[in-house]
């Protein structure tokens, strides 16, 4: 059975929307919720880019059942691992064990903004790796006290626990990552539908644990409408992500993708009303073993119609086609 989710877009949508769209969701009936954390929009016709972790904790009040996922939080740079142990326990807390934690090695689009540079990838996992060890040791509970080769932790400790560490992700697109994740993660989180990044995640331990996959959509009754939302706000996703972790700005994403058209975005993207063509863009992610796929819908002012029509078509079509 697959687990159809739906994704808080911090970069298409301000904070109340997203709390309310989060809202609709869980209505619609959708299983589980996810919400990018940036600090820039890809591009600036998507618009926003507000704190993910004040929408979680409104969130985690507004809504009873849906779970919610940070996809992903980058816990190297902009914030130190210590906070975010803090910030996952307090909505783990808040949401009453609703929450997992996803983290990922980031993209220069969001890190640069404390200045330091952009570390070379394998840098990054480094970081990563450390900043993971740093965030299982305090959510078990006592004083931290860490002297590492990337961070510094001085007797830290949480002093607001829940009965359940929030489970770890850790987002993956290559091997280097697939071989982190497996050793370190409680599930696996990826961007495309690449069986090989889960066979590699199994060779590296991580046999049995879930796997989240994501997939950009878009809705509208008029498909040129959805195909220009598209090409609009999404263009940029085809870059893949030695790309899409590298650039600095937005305007990097506009020149990065000048020449790629609307047929280019349909092509990889559904886009309109039909359920099959929606249900056809999942059955990869299912096939390469997926569990659970968040849905992002394209533009934050098409999300309400979205919804609607999830609740009464999408949704029924994929639990007929998924189980």
């Amino acid at each position: 059975m697959v687990q159809i989710g739906y994704t808080m877009m911090t970069e298409q949508a301000g904070p109340r929307d997203l709390v309310e769209h989060v809202v609709g969701a869980e209505e619609a009936g959708f299983d589980f919720s996810v919400i990018s954390d940036h600090y820039f929009p890809w591009l600036r016709a998507q618009g926003h880019s507000s704190y993910a972790w004040s929408v979680l904790g409104a969130a985690a009040q507004a809504t009873s059942r849906i779970p919610l996922m940070t996809y992903v939080t980058c816990p190297i740079l902009r914030y130190h691992p210590a906070v975010v142990a803090q910030k996952a326990a307090t909505v783990q807390l808040l949401s009453e064990g609703r929450f997992r934690l996803g983290l990922g090695a980031g993209e220069n689009l969001n890190e640069h903004v404390v200045g330091g540079g952009w570390p070379p990838v394998d840098v990054r996992h480094e970081m990563l790796e450390e900043a993971v060890r740093i965030i299982r040791a305090l959510f078990e509970g006592g004083h931290v006290t860490h002297h590492g080769q990337h961070y510094d932790v001085e007797s830290a400790r949480l002093w607001d626990l829940p009965e359940q560490a929030p489970p770890i992700g850790i987002a993956v697109s290559g091997d280097q990552s697939c071989e982190l994740a497996g050793r370190l993660a409680d599930l696996v989180i990826a961007t495309e539908p690449k069986a090989g990044l889960l066979e590699a995640f199994d060779r590296h331990g991580g046999s049995g644990k879930p796997r989240v996959g994501q997939l950009p959509v878009s809705y509208d009754p008029d498909r040129d409408t959805a195909v220009k939302r598209a090409h609009s706000q999404f263009r940029w996703f085809g870059l893949g992500w030695k790309v899409n972790a590298e650039l600095p700005h937005p305007d990097s994403f506009e020149a990065a993708t000048q020449f790629v058209t609307e047929d280019d975005v349909a092509s990889s993207i559904p886009c309109g009303d039909d359920p099959e063509a929606f249900v056809e863009a999942v059955r990869p992610y299912a096939e390469a073993g997926f569990g659970e796929i968040a849905l992002v819908q394209i533009g934050g002012d098409a999300q309400r119609e979205f919804l609607d029509w999830s609740a009464k078509t999408l949704l029924p079509a994929l639990r007929e086609a998924f189980g």
